[in-house]
């Protein structure tokens, strides 16, 4: 299986149509999008759709920037499955997620990003590869890059879940930035994104 993942388009609709290029040409099998799926304006148009028009499945979470609402129109008007809270499998591939921040108007605390990540995770039966989608990065990651502390119930999910996985972005000046936590792999995706091969 081939999978796409991104994050932090802002509303670039132009960008969309390039990764979804991209899709396509890689043939990838589904793409994630890890938050800040909006721009300024609060505008999703443009973004999931250039995906869908290539016949790519789309999963989605909220970052910091939208909340349920522009979730609820993507899954809508383009038949996304909203991930945050929810878990997606694709053969013998588990997805499971949680969106928001931990700063900015969409956020959580530490402790609901655990119990949400927990709740997903131990719904997920009969898979051999676990994928977990945050938009916020593990405290302690390199991700934060020492300036961006990142969230607690997040490490917490990664030490005790211990997915194959880790998929975030939310920091850019960190995208592209990989490493290993227990037995899991850590990537900020960023607007460029990363094909994944399981």
């Amino acid at each position: 299986m081939k999978i796409l993942a991104l994050s932090d388009l802002h509303g670039d609709a132009a960008h969309a149509k390039k990764m979804a290029e991209e899709a396509a040409k890689n043939q990838v099998d589904l793409v994630l999008i890890a938050g800040d799926i909006v721009g300024e304006d609060n505008n999703v148009e443009g973004i999931v759709g250039e995906f869908r028009k290539k016949g790519l499945e789309v999963g989605v979470i909220p970052g910091n920037h939208e909340g349920m609402a522009e979730i609820n129109f993507l899954v809508e008007k383009y038949g996304a499955k909203n991930l945050h809270g929810y878990v997606w499998k694709k053969g013998d591939v588990g997805i499971f997620g949680c969106g928001y921040g931990d700063v900015g108007v969409h956020q959580l605390n530490d402790e609901d990003f655990f119990k949400t990540l927990k709740k997903t995770h131990d719904s997920l039966a009969g898979v051999k590869k676990k994928i977990m989608l945050t938009h916020t990065q593990p405290e302690g990651s390199i991700i934060g890059l020492g300036m961006f502390p990142g969230s607690k119930g997040i490490r917490k999910a990664i030490d005790e879940l211990q997915p194959d996985l880790h998929l975030c972005g939310h920091i850019h000046e960190s995208a592209g930035i990989e490493e290993v936590i227990g037995k899991t792999r850590v990537v900020n995706v960023g607007r460029s994104g990363r094909i994944f091969e399981l």
